[in-house]
């Protein structure tokens, strides 16, 4: 793929009942799914606009279902080494996937899985587009040690802190690569000990209130929102049926 180092290209969602997931997500978001046959396992792409954006497929690991997204890499073995060097852990040692390209599942100092991935496609990815509907427009990260996260996201992928909004519990830090004419995202410190941490991705809807109804009417679990963020967009934090955390951004 073409897109600078330290890009967000891809999206996927590891869950325990991927036919339940794709009919709740393809009612929510407006996703179209298509198999992938070149897959190892039973995978799904979720499109919009025409264009893939990510995936679904059963959760392989003994964990709860969860988004994880892809940052793209110009080189996956350098950054799997430089990230164990940095006190990262891997989960998925650096893999090819022919036709898709070469991957590795990693995790951060404070225990944050991702993935890093160099795709075989000459093609650009639009997984993350800010303003297209359907796709990835808000990545956010809650974290243990904010001031520990920004110095290893900033090694490893160059990434930079564009300001601040400050928060009860801490700073809400925002994030662009080193090229990035606008922020993609943020971080900040979890609001209590019990608070999961993670990285979060709002997906691009139309009016937030009905797509409040369609979570809801779908059995998803709205855990807050519609609230209104800098900006004038509308935010809403959820669960699918199956309990993956997920947010939506759109207009009233």
């Amino acid at each position: 793929m073409t897109n600078p180092h330290g890009s967000w290209i891809w999206y996927e969602l590891l869950t325990n009942d991927a036919p339940a997931a794709l009919d709740f997500y393809t009612r929510v978001v407006g996703w179209t799914p298509t198999k992938f046959e070149g897959a190892p396992s039973d995978y799904t792409i979720l499109n919009a606009g025409g264009e893939g954006l990510g995936g679904v497929m059963p959760n392989p690991m003994p964990t709860p279902p969860a988004w994880l997204g892809y940052i793209g890499v110009d080189d996956v073995d350098a950054m799997v080494a430089k990230i164990e060097s940095l006190g990262g852990k891997v989960h998925m040692p650096p893999t090819t996937m022919e036709q898709v390209g070469r991957m590795a599942l990693v995790e951060d100092p404070q225990g944050v899985k991702f993935y890093v991935m160099r795709g075989e496609s000459p093609e650009a990815s639009k997984a993350y587009d800010r303003r297209g509907m359907g796709k990835a427009s808000w990545n956010e990260l809650s974290t243990t040690d904010d001031a520990a996260a920004l110095q290893f996201y900033g090694e490893v992928f160059g990434w930079q802190k564009d300001g601040a909004m400050p928060m009860p519990w801490g700073d809400y830090s925002f994030l662009r690569g080193a090229s990035d004419a606008e922020v993609w995202g943020a971080m900040m410190p979890r609001e209590n000990e019990g608070q999961p941490i993670g990285w979060g991705f709002y997906f691009r809807v139309g009016q937030i209130d009905e797509a409040k109804a369609r979570i809801e009417q779908g059995g998803g679990t709205v855990r807050a929102g519609p609230m209104e963020v800098p900006g004038g967009e509308w935010v809403v934090m959820a669960t699918d049926p199956q309990g993956a955390a997920f947010g939506l951004v759109g207009t009233k």
